[in-house]
C-alpha cells in the first residue's frame, strides 16, 4: 500500500497547546497551505493511536496530515521532507520563545490515513 498520510506525534512533555500550536505552524507552512487551498492535503488533530513510555502524560492527541487525490503517492515524499522541515523550524521558534526544551517529535508514514 502507499503511504498517503503522515503522522505527527508529540512525546513525553507536550501539553494539548504543544500540539496545537504545530498543527497551527504546519498550516501556515507556505508550501503545506498551498496543498491545504488546493485540496491535496488535509491537517487533522486525532486521538493518539499508542500508549507506552514514549506516550507523554495526559496528551491523547496527535496530527495526522492526508494526502488526497490521485496526485497522493506522487507528493508523499515532498510533503514528507515539508512536514519534518515545518517540525524543525516549529522547535526551533518554540524553544526561542519559551523556557525549557521543546517536546520531541515524531514524523512518520501512517498509511492507513485515519
Amino acid at each position: 500500500m502507499t503511504n498517503s498520510a503522515i503522522r505527527v506525534r508529540l512525546t513525553e512533555g507536550a501539553s494539548e497547546s504543544d500540539v496545537r500550536a504545530l498543527k497551527a505552524w504546519l498550516e501556515r507552512e507556505h508550501r503545506l497551505e498551498t496543498h491545504r487551498n488546493n485540496g491535496r492535503l488535509e491537517i487533522q488533530e486525532r486521538a493518539g493511536t499508542e500508549d507506552g513510555p514514549g506516550s507523554p502524560m495526559g496528551v491523547g492527541l496527535e496530527i495526522v496530515l492526508v494526502l488526497i487525490g490521485a496526485a497522493a503517492p506522487k507528493l508523499f515524499d515532498e510533503v514528507f521532507e515539508q512536514v519534518k522541515s515545518g517540525v524543525r523550524a516549529w522547535r526551533e521558534n518554540r524553544r526561542a520563545v519559551e523556557h525549557g526544551e521543546p517536546p520531541e517529535v515524531e514524523v512518520a508514514p501512517d498509511s492507513d490515513g485515519r
